[in-house]
Order: C-alpha cells, then sequence, then structure tokens
C-alpha cells in the first residue's frame, strides 16, 4: 500500500470514528441525565408514598390517568421494549421521542401510589427513544448504524440504571436474540454503557449497595477455591427452580394480560383492575412489603431484597411478590419488571437456603440475576452483573445458576420481539429464526 491509499485508509477510519464518537457520547450523557434525574424522583416517590399510605388507594384512579395518557399521546409508544427490540431487526419508523417522557412520567406515578414495577424497561425505553431521536437527527438511513445505535441506548440506560457497565453493555448486545450475541456492536454499546454510567454518577446518583458475605469455603490447605463441588450441585437445583420462577412470571403476564383485555377491551381503563387487585392483595397478605421496587421495607423485619441477604427467613415472600407484579404488569401498568424480578429470585434463593443446606445469601445472590436470566434470556449479563453487585470471588456459583436457570426457564421471556437464533433444546429446533411471540403461539397449537 503506498502513502496516499494509506493516508486515504487512516481518513477513513478517523471519520468514522468522529461520527460514532459525535453519535454515542451525547446520547449517552443525555439517557445517563435522564436515568439519574428518573432515580430520583423514584426516590422521591417511595418517600412519599410511605409517608402517605392513603396513597394506595388512589392506585386504580393513579392507573387510568397513565392509561388515558398513553391513550391520548402514546401511539406506537404503547410498543415499549418489544418496539426496539422489533427495530432493531427490522428498522422501519424508529422509536418516538415521546416514549422517554411518557414511560418516565407513567413509571413514577405507578411507583407514588404503590404499583409494584420496576425501573429497567423504563431506562431501556428512555434509552432507546433518545437513540432512535439521534439517529433520526444524524439522518441515518444504513440499518446496520441504526441497528448499532439503539443497541447502545439499550445498553446505556440499563447501565446507568443499576449502576453496572459490564453488564449493560453485554445486556444490549444479548437481549436481541435468544442463543446469540451479537459482537459487531461490541464497542458501541461499551462505549455507551460506561458513559451513561459516569454520566448517572456524576450527577450524584447512588445505588443500593447489596452485601454478599459467602466468599467461598476453605480448603484442607487452608486456602479458598472458587468451587466447593457439593455446593455446586446444591446451586443447580436451585437453578432449576429459578428458572421455573422465570417461565411462571413470564407466562403468567402474558396470559393474565390476554385474559384482560377479553374482559376489559378498553385499554386505558384495564390498570383500574390491576389497581383494585393490589388493594386487595395488601388486605390478604396483610403487608405492604411487595408494593413498589421492595429493595428496603418499608417496616423494621420485613421482606425487601436487602433483607434476605440479612439471615432471616421468608418463605413465601418470593410468590407474594410475583402475584403482586403480574398483576400490575398485565392490567398495563409503567415500568418494568427487572427489580420485582430481584425481589423474586433472591426471596426464592432464600426459602430454599434452609431446605438445601447452603448459605442463604449466597443462593439470594444466585437468585437475584438467575430468575432475571431466564426471565430475559441474558445469561452472560446476569452473570457479569452478579460479579459487578456481589464481587467475583462467588463468579461459578453466578453462572451455573443464571446458565441452568436460562435453560429451564423454555421459549418464553419477558420480551416477546426477542428472535431465537439458537433453540435451547435440539428437538425444537423448527422455533430458530422466530421471535418468541410466534414460538409461544406454535408451542401453544394456536
Amino acid at each position: 500500500m503506498n502513502i496516499a491509499a494509506l493516508a486515504r485508509a487512516v481518513a477513513r477510519q478517523s471519520g468514522g470514528l468522529l461520527k460514532w464518537a459525535s453519535l454515542l457520547l451525547p446520547m449517552a450523557a443525555c439517557v445517563g441525565t435522564l436515568c439519574a434525574v428518573f432515580l430520583w424522583l423514584l426516590d422521591r416517590a417511595a418517600q412519599t408514598r410511605l409517608l402517605h399510605p392513603w396513597l394506595l388507594y388512589a392506585l386504580p384512579v393513579a392507573g387510568v390517568a397513565v392509561g388515558l395518557l398513553y391513550h391520548a399521546f402514546g401511539r406506537t409508544a404503547e410498543g415499549g421494549n418489544n418496539l426496539i427490540v422489533d427495530q432493531i431487526h427490522e428498522p422501519g419508523g424508529g422509536v418516538p421521542l415521546r416514549m422517554a417522557p411518557l414511560v418516565l412520567m407513567g413509571t413514577v406515578i405507578s411507583h407514588l401510589f404503590g404499583a409494584s414495577v420496576g425501573r429497567e424497561g423504563t431506562a431501556v425505553q428512555m434509552g432507546g427513544s433518545i437513540a432512535s431521536t439521534v439517529g433520526r437527527a444524524w439522518r441515518l438511513r444504513n440499518p446496520y448504524e441504526i441497528r448499532v445505535l439503539l443497541m447502545s441506548g439499550i445498553a446505556a440506560g440499563f447501565s446507568a440504571v443499576f449502576g453496572t457497565p459490564v453488564a449493560g453493555a453485554v445486556f444490549g448486545m444479548e437481549v436481541i436474540r435468544v442463543g446469540r450475541i451479537d459482537y459487531d456492536a461490541l464497542v458501541p454499546v461499551a462505549v455507551s454503557a460506561i458513559v451513561a454510567d459516569w454520566t448517572c454518577h456524576a450527577w450524584g446518583m447512588e445505588h443500593v449497595p447489596y452485601h454478599l458475605a459467602f466468599q467461598g469455603y476453605a480448603g484442607a490447605d487452608g486456602h479458598f477455591f472458587h468451587a466447593d463441588l457439593l455446593l455446586l450441585a446444591k446451586v443447580m437445583v436451585a437453578a432449576v427452580a429459578f428458572g421455573l420462577a422465570s417461565l411462571v412470571f413470564a407466562e403468567s403476564v402474558h396470559r393474565l394480560a390476554a385474559c384482560l383485555r377479553q374482559v376489559c377491551p378498553v385499554a386505558w381503563l384495564r390498570p383500574a383492575l390491576g389497581g383494585i387487585a393490589t388493594i386487595a392483595l395488601v388486605w390478604l397478605c396483610g403487608s405492604r412489603d411487595y408494593l413498589g421496587l421492595g429493595i428496603v421495607a418499608p417496616e423494621a423485619g420485613g421482606a425487601s431484597i436487602s433483607a434476605f441477604f440479612g439471615g432471616g427467613h421468608y418463605p413465601l415472600a418470593w410468590a407474594w411478590k410475583l402475584v403482586f407484579t403480574v398483576v400490575v404488569l398485565a392490567a398495563g401498568f409503567k415500568g418494568g419488571e427487572v427489580t420485582p424480578l430481584f425481589f423474586i429470585g433472591a426471596g426464592l434463593g432464600n426459602a430454599l437456603a434452609p431446605l438445601l443446606h447452603a448459605p442463604a445469601d449466597l443462593l439470594a445472590g444466585v437468585g437475584f440475576v438467575a430468575v432475571f436470566a431466564g426471565a430475559a434470556n441474558t445469561p452472560l449479563a446476569c452473570t457479569l452483573m452478579g460479579v459487578e453487585l456481589f464481587g467475583s470471588a462467588d463468579i461459578v456459583y453466578f453462572a451455573t445458576g443464571c446458565f441452568v436457570a436460562y435453560m429451564c426457564s423454555g421459549h418464553s421471556g419477558i420480551y416477546l420481539a426477542q428472535r431465537i437464533a439458537v433453540s435451547k433444546w435440539h428437538k425444537d429446533a423448527a422455533v430458530s429464526g422466530m421471535a418468541l411471540r410466534q414460538a409461544r403461539m406454535k408451542g401453544s397449537g394456536t
């Protein structure tokens, strides 16, 4: 290659880097800032709800108000996370900018009045919305560039809201297809995840720390090894339960949502049913522990994600949280599924620990990430999330829990727009290439 040709190649590469930097850095900083605002508002909403318990009784009205807001302005934004994934697979009309403010307001209102929803869905939708808007501003037409930009928006939102940039980057690539990771977007999603997380932190937002005391057993020589075979077998048994819990959660949301659509065809009225059911569930179980995110219990000694690592025993907390969350998500409340899945997984691990004679905090930590791995079909991202949240000493247990749960959760999940690249079981190879929504219909014979 002569000097002139080399100079032209360097100029092309430099131009490409400059273009992507101009696309990704402002987008990620904007997403990180929005996530910081969102987390601040969630904290204020949770504190207000705890100070004014009567707000729960206005949950049906609040749900209808958000439903009317989406009915008036939502249009395609109603598609949520699935719209973003669909646009990555088949770029078309894009993700509307209005999705970001709508889902932010809808989620904060849901939390203020006590709906058991999460925050990941909101962050991902804000990330996808901002990324798509940046793409339109730059007049991007290349499907590859649009696809990479949307994946970077997903990674930015996930990273900023949980404070896990490595897991966020991998999640942005892994969530698109079941069984395959798109490494062609590796650098853009990594840059976006890191910048968004840094920006959110720069605004002063701190994430809840979780303390996992278990760091392995000492061997005969007094040194610690990364895995005890008997304990690993117990984790595998628990992971089967985590995968089944993922399957039950996802299918319950989809099937109850279909039933509610038949019972109440008016979309903006359906949240009222979820609000009424939530109030009834609070009276039935006699506790408010299952409202909101569930990171910290409203009263000392109550069930919460933090409590599951503290040595107490909560045998049915995971099941209650599953019911509370399924009801509101199926009814159309805005938010996410992931933090409730953290609660369900950690609670199930806490419940299984005495039965398996295993460290409660370890099974809570494995369940925390494994139930999410099964429900989102993202075992690698969730393994890395376990490392970022709890440290690397127990990585073998995190990986085992996430991989087994992923295999046991079936061809279902919380994101029905995911495409199956590699079937989980050889006998179901015919579903390869289908979206999960199609695979579910094929499996049910409809």
